[in-house]
């Protein structure tokens, strides 16, 4: 279960953020949950990459860096790892407006694996296995951007696609499905994505309010 922090950076307290930005795993027979990684800002979507068998997660990052600090990301979820918010992002880079550093925690701070862009705000992830659309689309991710709130040019506003090989993404980001932006306004905002039983893409719009569903040209 994916629990997004309360704040940008912290700035309510820690106290606030007890067992948020984090990944939770509960026993559906004991109810009893545990944490199963933490450190991340806010994180969306959850899947499992079909090749490599790893639990893969989206996460919108913190704001108020400039308009290009910090991307959004797409990554890995080690159990018990620690992926640095809010005192670093991307590893050990230290946002110094959290006080008091924590350069410990910023040590053991994982990096994540793939950058989406800044503030594209990652929201839906699936990893499509299919076969109604190409086969160069087979195990990669398709990753739904709700679009960005604070930054011009707008970022995201799109669904993208992040091609895999062996259970990695080999990038760069794709545009897959566009057009939600008309004359700088936005007349759609992807959210979540998910394959039908004819292997068509699904998208969910919550601006649009409808559910756009994807297939090859004929």
């Amino acid at each position: 279960i994916t629990v997004g922090s309360n704040s940008n950076i912290g700035e309510k307290g820690m106290g606030a953020e007890q067992d948020r930005a984090a990944i939770h795993e509960y026993d559906l027979a004991s109810g009893e949950m545990r944490l199963f990684a933490s450190g991340l800002r806010n994180p969306n979507g959850l899947a499992w990459q079909p090749e490599s068998g790893a639990l893969w997660t989206t996460v919108n990052e913190r704001d108020e860096l400039g308009s290009d600090l910090v991307p959004d990301y797409m990554t890995t979820v080690v159990d018990g790892g620690f992926y640095g918010w809010p005192w670093s992002y991307f590893g050990e880079n230290v946002d110094t407006r959290v006080q008091p550093p924590r350069p410990d925690l910023v040590a053991t701070a994982l990096k994540p694996d793939f950058a989406l862009g800044p503030h594209v705000a990652a929201l839906g992830l699936h990893f499509y296995t299919d076969t109604l659309f190409p086969s160069r689309y087979r195990n990669g991710a398709f990753v739904g951007l709700h679009g960005s709130w604070n930054r011009k040019p707008r970022s995201g506003y799109s669904v993208v696609f992040v091609p895999f090989r062996n259970g990695q993404p080999i990038g760069p980001v794709e545009d897959f499905l566009t057009g939600f932006v008309v004359d700088d306004v936005a007349r759609g905002r992807p959210v979540g994505v998910i394959t039908d039983n004819q292997g068509a893409l699904l998208v969910a719009d919550d601006v649009g309010n409808v559910i756009w569903r994807v297939t090859p040209a004929r």
